[in-house]
């Protein structure tokens, strides 16, 4: 009899999963509400993150951006760079937005310009006063801390350097010594271009370094004239600044010629200074201290120099003959249209210094232009010196725009209240373009990419 075959049977585990996923998983109902749910609560999330970045941008947010780490480090090897990311610059920069500011203003009369420029539009004189009085009580310039203080770095829809119209190549040639290339100097004059030539003289060859005031054009017309390269056609400034190695070249008695200048193979630089004190100091350099002039009354003096009335804004407009008589009257419009080319031109200068703030000029000097030595900017230089030695005690620069003051002489004080408003009216777009051109240096002075990229050294 065969044996008898034992049944095994197997004992069924209980299960262990949690009661309730183990309902979830056998209703397949649940799970697709489960995962509907968390859909909604991703995609809740995302339109909260695209509302956030959005206000953001448009300004909704107060104070001005952290710096980005991520970008400093990209640009820091790209010394000069313009940002890659220009279409966030088109959407965020604050040029047309002051350009609009100006423009305003250059529209109105001349008293009423100077009155509402007294509002600070574009926030440069109450920035001034305060680095005056810091300096002063310091005795000292200030740290790029302590002036960031003062002035931080606005939000990227409040640059005026934004979008950057700079164009970085040209810089770099220049920095790089490329052959044929050459720094451009709108020189204004009594506005710190001597300091400015001197600088250069300090960090570039003396083989590389014109004879005369950084005038080349005073060797090609035979020793006739100086600083007239709006005269010279393209062609010739490049041929000649390339055969003669010459790496500067000065343009102090003319218009920039918007139309071509910027054609050059050339970095392009310029230093202003407050209008009123570069007239008062160009009638005592000229005719008080016996430069080619004798007429000692300002009054006078300032009637026959209807050349330098807004010289500034004819500079960098660069209008037609017989423009001045748009600088008053009805004619908004055409001072509308002065202001706006001067202002576009004035973008496109790779460095825009202001006398009066030059000690704090060192890093755009040194990370745009590539020079080492920056002490020309401390130092005060003053052309043809031994024809009127002034002992005023201020050679150097020790207290920044303080030390300026000290050496300067106060239009309110020299000038009578008829005459000073009279010179003042005579200068009023030049007011206004000198505030743009300072709100231009100050924010490359403190935000990290210089208005466009440029990495602090």
């Amino acid at each position: 009899m065969p044996p008898r075959r034992i049944r095994r049977t197997r004992i069924k585990q209980p299960y262990r999963r949690r009661p309730t996923l183990s309902v979830v998983f056998r209703n397949s109902t649940i799970l697709e509400t489960i995962f509907l749910v968390g859909l909604v609560i991703a995609a809740a999330i995302v339109l909260w993150t695209y509302q956030y970045i959005h206000s953001h941008l448009k300004g909704e947010k107060s104070g001005p951006p952290e710096s980005s780490p991520q970008l400093v480090r990209k640009s820091a090897h790209l010394r000069g760079s313009v940002s890659k990311n220009k279409n966030q610059q088109i959407a965020t920069g604050g040029f047309a937005h002051f350009s609009n500011i100006a423009q305003d203003l250059a529209a109105l009369s001349p008293s009423e310009t100077l009155e509402k420029l007294e509002l600070d539009p574009f926030g440069t004189r109450t920035f001034d006063a305060k680095l005056l009085e810091h300096e002063t009580t310091l005795r000292r310039v200030l740290t790029i801390d302590e002036i960031r203080q003062l002035f931080p770095c606005p939000r990227n829809e409040e640059r005026m350097t934004l979008p950057d119209a700079r164009v970085e190549q040209k810089a770099r040639d220049f920095r790089e010594g490329k052959k044929g290339t050459f720094l451009f100097f709108q020189h204004l004059r009594k506005a710190g271009g001597t300091n400015f030539c001197s600088l250069a003289e300090k960090n570039l060859p003396r083989k590389a370094q014109p004879h005369y005031y950084c005038m080349p054009d005073m060797g090609w017309s035979g020793n006739k004239n100086a600083g007239y390269l709006h005269s010279w056609p393209n062609d010739e400034i490049i041929t000649r600044m390339k055969s003669s190695g010459f790496r500067i070249a000065g343009n102090e008695w003319e218009n920039f010629d918007v139309s071509r200048h910027f054609e050059l193979p050339a970095a392009f630089a310029t230093s202003f200074r407050k209008p009123l004190d570069r007239a008062l100091s160009q009638f005592r350099f000229e005719c008080i201290e016996d430069r080619g002039c004798r007429e000692k009354d300002v009054h006078k003096w300032w009637d026959m120099r209807q050349d330098l009335w807004n010289v500034y804004t004819k500079t960098f407009a660069d209008p037609p003959v017989g423009a001045r008589r748009f600088f008053r009257g009805d004619f908004s419009k055409e001072r509308r249209n002065f202001m706006a080319k001067a202002i576009d031109t004035l973008s496109k200068f790779h460095i825009v210094l202001s006398m009066e703030w030059l000690a704090y000029g060192a890093p755009q000097v040194q990370s745009i232009l590539g020079f080492d030595d920056v002490s020309a900017l401390t130092k005060r230089v003053r052309p043809h010196i031994t024809q009127a030695q002034r002992n005023d005690g201020q050679e150097a620069n020790e207290m920044g725009s303080a030390s300026i003051a000290k050496a300067s002489w106060v239009p309110k004080e020299y000038l009578d209240a008829e005459q000073y408003k009279k010179m003042s009216e005579d200068l009023a777009l030049d007011e206004v373009l000198t505030d743009v051109a300072r709100r231009m240096f100050l924010e490359r002075l403190v935000c990290e990419d210089m208005g466009g990229g440029v990495a602090m050294q």
